[in-house]
């Protein structure tokens, strides 16, 4: 007989580290590498893997995610019961919100009854990677757990940023603990330790079981690394540890959390390098997103008639719609419908959809969020001081500018 699997993506996380590219939209919904979102590499993962019955887990300012889903990700056929569909915060069970992870399943199970399903596999939305969950849903199955955690093996000085999960010899899971100082490491290997993904596999009455005792509880916070891991670990029920298989292809393996602003610039620079770490270009673990219709991207004046007015664009990723006219562009990204006038340089930056950068502009070290219109002749990214009074500055120098910004 072959089990049923319900697969909950948590994405309705505020990503306050990331603000302000988080002031106007959820962190799932943050652009990453020119023309995806966040969520889309969760969501590839899944229609890879061949899971095709998925729950959006939604809550703060999740406009611009819903529009992302339903204008790309509206690809599953119905009638063969399969769906990505949205599941937004709606006091069901009480008059609270979503209170943490755990709490947000609890208050959706009716799905899983309805849908009848055996296992329910949960997912976070905001990190990079590439992952077959049916090979861990394989592995869980063999080892007849109550619970999978899936794990990835970092250097122990990490821990202080991560759940870290405690394992026995056996490869049981025996603790979790959040962020600590002095982390539990792996046995066999003393300078790592085994990070929680955020990924789990649950068996359906199980998870039923330990989310309604959980509900209960005045002193839980209702999340599943502070408290439903350690609350199964008591009572002594199987739970096993599920070592990531990258299946990214390169030598180290690649997941990302890209919680603050200077890991998303990383993780972002990555991507225009000559090998990048992440490869966005196997055709046999294809990413997918949704793209407006743009016309292709164009670099004008070659500098023959305009000596010094050349449109180049070298080591970059540029999107649909981009015009690079007369400017110059290094090591950048530039998203969709950019525009680079005359005379302008940009280096080491990400531009996101629809930014203006005027004549003689220069631009470095900056993220520009959408619709902001850089003005002729301002400069970014090269006096900290001048642009701390005016936009966000990380304590590396990235300059941020939200949203929509007016510049003067």
């Amino acid at each position: 007989m072959m089990r049923k699997v319900l697969t909950f993506i948590m994405a309705g996380g505020k990503g306050e580290r990331l603000y302000p590219l988080t002031r106007d939209r959820t962190k799932p919904a943050v652009p990453f590498g020119g023309i995806y979102r966040i969520i889309d590499f969760t969501l590839s993962n899944c229609i890879n893997s061949g899971l095709r019955r998925i729950y959006l887990l939604t809550q703060y300012k999740s406009e611009s995610l819903q529009r992302h889903i339903r204008l790309g990700w509206n690809i599953l056929p119905s009638e063969l019961g399969q769906f990505i569909e949205i599941l937004p915060a709606q006091q069901r069970i009480g008059d609270s919100w979503y209170l943490g992870t755990a709490d947000a399943i609890y208050q959706n199970f009716y799905t899983v009854d309805s849908e009848h399903a055996d296992e329910v596999l949960i997912l976070a939305g905001d990190h990079i990677y590439k992952m077959n969950y049916y090979n861990m849903i394989d592995f869980h199955r063999e080892q007849e757990a109550n619970l999978t955690v899936a794990v990835v093996e970092v250097e122990k000085d990490k821990s202080p940023d991560l759940g870290v999960v405690e394992v026995d010899s056996s490869g049981r899971v025996i603790g979790f603990a959040e962020k600590p100082k002095n982390p539990k490491t792996i046995p066999s290997n003393p300078d790592k330790i085994y990070a929680s993904m955020g990924i789990y596999v649950f068996e359906a009455a199980v998870i039923k079981q330990e989310l309604g005792e959980d509900a209960h509880k005045n002193n839980s916070t209702h999340d599943f690394g502070k408290d439903i891991i350690p609350q199964m670990v008591k009572q002594g029920l199987k739970i096993s540890v599920y070592n990531f298989k990258d299946e990214n292809k390169k030598e180290a393996k690649y997941w990302r959390d890209i919680g603050t602003i200077d890991a998303y610039y990383e993780a972002n620079m990555d991507l225009i390098q000559v090998e990048p770490v992440f490869n966005l270009y196997d055709k046999e673990w294809p990413v997918r997103t949704y793209q407006e219709q743009f016309p292709p991207a164009k670099t004008v004046f070659a500098g023959d008639e305009f000596p010094g007015r050349i449109g180049l664009a070298l080591d970059s990723l540029v999107s649909s719609g981009c015009v690079v006219s007369g400017g110059r562009v290094q090591r950048s990204i530039l998203s969709p419908n950019v525009r680079i006038n005359s005379y302008a340089e940009v280096y080491d930056s990400i531009l996101m959809e629809g930014v203006n950068v005027g004549r003689y502009a220069k631009i470095k070290r900056a993220i520009i969020d959408k619709d902001v219109n850089i003005p002729q002749g301002i400069v970014i990214g090269y006096d900290a001081k001048e642009d701390k009074k005016r936009f966000h500055l990380t304590d590396s120098g990235i300059v941020v500018v939200a949203k929509g910004t007016e510049i003067k």
